[in-house]
Formats: structure tokens, sequence, C-alpha cells
């Protein structure tokens, strides 16, 4: 009893706010029937019981207690239910994709079912077709998720953004804690914005000063960008879809502009494109995972650096539009299947239904410096006074024998805290670590710079870098032992630049910590 009373005490302080279900009477009893809580029924997730009582909500583990009223469930034909609202572009391919995954891995099977306005369901089935999960997919956009979860309408946002502090504020207001901790938001896959143009469009690359000045309205002809005396037609997905979040955020905010009132808007993405693709003065903004046939723009500044939207850019963060894919959790407890589903989609199963889902996985690669020959063509053009040759055949001797990891940490804007891709990153380099993946080996953290200052300051600010994200992973790597594996730091500071210097988008991207194996 002492036990039962004990599970009451920590059920108040680590379960938060219950799922909307309608509320029935139960009284649930200890076994030798001393302790009895009576109240309505707020849920049940195959193993516990939330009961709103006189003493509060109260969450309970099912197999201490028995179930007495016209709410208790029935245990034997228990059915998981998890929804999840938000981007239509994560629920029409990305999470279907994986719950697929998920199935075979673990013998059910499954079956969709279409329901009003778009929205579905996915069903677990055991043999002979009895259903033990149901994922509701409600289908519109990350807006709409975050507000879903704040009502308690969802157990799970999918996210094309971050979550905005508006979002943050109502949330904790709602009583709903912080959604941006580690276990309550995790990146599941990776995507990128990206300019789209129609393939006879003879344009191939924009800056992102001009893409934003194009899409605020001040640019409207494509003269002014190299293309013929014709006015430039806009597109975008619907103003409340993450990309087009993300956009005006990164893009239009960064440079002080609001968006353009000669809009066209788009609710599917690959309509979008098609419209793009046979409009020669039409330029749009899409995801890398659909862009059709239209042309995808590379990104450049004055210097000429050029950046291309390609998988290893966007995994490594090179490319300065990713997007990461959220999903954001509730406070309290989810059932047993959608926990498993969860750990199963940050495993190596999942990184390869991912990419097959014409998505970018998170999984590391090693990169050879021998294939990195834009980034040190770019380093030779940009060598000069503050960085002479000699500085970048130490950088080469250093590296020689390594090979670059695909998992990179970039800051936020004006910040030292990683971004939320370099935050995802983190916890993977640590669970590698623990898992003994880099036994043996010696992983050399290099930080990087912007050209902004004196050299031997920004190599020191590099190294800095370098060094607080190593102790980040330590952090995070609790079980690790640094007898299996040799870590090492090193600050280049500017020497290695990805992208120019003239804006803060090329600095943003230039500062950067490389993990290096060997």
């Amino acid at each position: 009893m002492l036990d039962f009373r004990a599970a009451i005490c920590a059920a108040l302080l680590l379960f938060g706010a219950p799922h909307t279900v309608s509320a029935q009477d139960v009284t649930l009893s200890s076994p030798d029937g001393v302790v009895e809580i009576t109240g309505n029924l707020l849920g049940f997730d195959g193993e516990f019981y939330r009961v709103e009582t006189k003493f509060g909500e109260l969450t309970l583990d099912g197999s201490g207690v028995s179930c007495e009223g016209p709410g208790c469930p029935s245990l034997s034909d228990f059915v998981a239910e998890v929804t999840l609202s938000g981007s239509a572009n994560m629920a029409e391919v990305l999470l279907p994709a994986l719950i697929e995954g998920f199935a075979l891995r673990n013998g059910y099977k499954t079956r969709r079912e279409a329901m009003a306005g778009g929205d579905f369901d996915y069903l677990l089935l055991r043999d002979p077709g009895r259903p033990v999960a149901r994922f509701s997919f409600l289908v519109s956009t990350t807006d709409a998720g975050f507000v879903d979860l704040i009502a308690q309408e969802a157990d799970i946002v999918m996210a094309l953004r971050e979550i905005r502090t508006t979002e943050q504020e109502a949330a904790r207001a709602a009583g709903r804690g912080d959604l941006t901790t580690v276990l309550r938001s995790r990146v599941v896959a990776l995507d990128a914005l990206v300019p789209v143009v129609s393939p006879e469009n003879p344009v191939r690359r924009i800056s992102l000063p001009d893409l934003a000045a194009v899409f605020s309205g001040q640019i409207d002809n494509w003269q002014a960008l190299g293309g013929v005396d014709a006015p430039i037609a806009l597109h975008l997905p619907v103003p409340g879809s993450g990309l087009t979040q993300a956009f005006e955020d990164r893009v239009l905010g960064a440079a002080g502009m609001q968006m353009s009132p000669d809009l066209r808007f788009h609710e599917r993405g690959d309509r979008l494109v098609r419209r793009v693709a046979t409009d020669p003065f039409a330029i749009g903004i899409a995801s890398f995972s659909n862009t059709g046939t239209a042309q995808m723009l590379s990104l450049t500044g004055s210097c000429g650096f050029d950046l291309r939207a390609n998988r290893r850019a966007i995994k490594t963060e090179d490319y300065p539009l990713t997007a990461p894919m959220f999903l954001y959790l509730p406070q309290r407890r989810l059932p047993k299947v959608a926990r498993d589903f969860l750990a199963y989609v940050r495993g190596p199963g999942a990184q390869i239904v991912i990419r097959r889902a014409g998505f970018v996985d998170q999984a590391p690669e090693k990169i050879s410096i021998n294939v990195q020959g834009d980034r040190l063509a770019n380093a030779i053009l940009a060598a000069g006074s503050e960085v002479k040759l000699s500085e970048l055949q130490h950088v080469l001797s250093t590296l020689s024998g390594f090979r670059r990891l695909s998992s990179s940490f970039r800051f936020e804007a004006g910040s030292a805290r990683p971004d939320a891709q370099s935050r995802s990153n983190i916890e993977q380099l640590a669970r590698a670590l623990e898992t003994g993946l880099y036994d043996g080996k010696m992983l050399n953290f290099v930080g990087f710079s912007d050209g902004e200052g004196a050299a031997a300051a920004n190599r020191k600010i590099a190294l800095k870098r370098a060094e607080g994200v190593r102790d980040a992973v330590l952090a995070a790597a609790e079980t690790v032992s640094l007898e299996r594996v040799e870590l090492q730091v090193a600050g280049f500071g500017e020497a290695l630049p990805m992208a120019c210097d003239d804006s803060e988008w090329g600095r943003q991207v230039n500062r950067r910590v490389e993990v290096w194996v060997r």
C-alpha cells in the first residue's frame, strides 16, 4: 500500500495535463482495497490511468490497481490512440512511410482509412486483423498543429519550423510546459527551402538579399537579376505553412522586409512547382524534397561563392536554408506503442526509410577531404593578408588522414546556442559515442569563424566554439568512456569560408564547428 501511495505522489509531479477525452466515472482500488481513488477517467494508455479527482489529476500505474465503473477501459481489447496534427508535407509522405517501416519491423500490418477533409487514420493490426494502435492524422499547417497541441486536440505536432516565441508563451500559459526542451522536441528528418524557377528561365543563381527583395516586391523585374525584361510572378505555399513561415523568419525577417501583396499561394507544394516550372517568368519557394521539374537556383554572394542545395550540403548545414522537420511532444506520457515509434524514428532503420521517401536523413556520413573541392577553391580565392597560404597548408596538414563527419554544428543568429539541427546532432553524436561506434577512433572538433575582426582573435573564437561543442557532446554522452575514444579540438578561424562574409547569412554559415574522424 505504501508503494501505491508513493505512485500517487509521484504521478502528481511527473505527469502533465490530460488529453481531451470524454470524462467517465471510475474507481481505482489498491490490491488490498484499503485505498480507493474515485474520479473521472481522462485517459488510459494501456499502462497508466489518468483520473481527475478531488485531489487534482492523478496518473496511476494500471498494474497496481483494479478499475470499476462505467468508464473502465477493456484491457484485453485496448487500442492505443495517437493524434498527430500539422504540416501536410510531413503528414502525406514522411510520417506514413515511417509508420510503415515501424510496422514492418515489429510484425504489424497496416490499414489506412480516409477521413473527412483530407484527414486519415493509420491502423496498426495484429493477426487476424485486430487493431492495437490508431495514428490519427489531422492534415493542416504547422500553425494549426501548435494550436491543436496547446488545446489538447492533438498529441504530436508535425512542424516544418521551430516553435515561435508566441506559441511557447501560449503553451506555458495553458499549462503545457516548455516545448523547447530536448524531451519535448526532436528533429525527425531534414529538408531545405529552395528558390525555384522554370527551366526556360536563364537565371541560375540569386543572393539571399536579392531573394528577400524579390519576395518583398522591391525587385519586380527579371532584368535586375540578369534575366529578360519581364515582371516577376511570385509563388509561395499557404501563409500558415511551416515552409512559408520559415521563409518569412529567416529570409524576409532577417532582411527587415515584409511580404509583397502580389503573391500567389498554393495549398500543395506539387501544384506550386508545376505552376512555376511552366511559367518562364515565375519564381517560387519549394522544399528540396519536392521540386518536380522546376529548376533550383544556387545561392550566391558578391564574392562569387555559390551554395547549392543537395543532400550532403543540407545534412552538413553548409546550405544556409536547411529546414529541419520537427515533432513536438506533449508533457504527458504517450502510449507505449507511440513511445516505441518515437524511439524507432531515431534509429538507423528509420534513416533508410527517410532517405527513400525523398527527404534528407540524419545518419552520419564520412566525407573525404578529396571531394570538397568547392570549399578548398573558395578558401584559396578568399586568402589574403589575414589568411595566408601557409595557414591553409596548416589546415590541410592537420586534417590529413581525417574524414569530415556530416554532423556539423552551427549557432543561432547572435547567440552561442547551437541551432535546432545542431542540437539534434549533439544528441546523435552522443548516442553514437555511448554505443561504441567510434571506439578506437580519434574525433577532432574543428572550429571556424567568419572574417570579421582580426585573424588571431577569430582563431581563438573558433577554438572556444569547438571546445563548447565537445563539452556539450560529452555532457549528453553520460556513459561514454574516454579511454575508448580520443577527442581533440582545433580552431582555424576564417581559413575555410563556406559563404561570402558580406552578409549576415554568409557570416552565420561560416561560424561553425565540424567533426573530423580518423
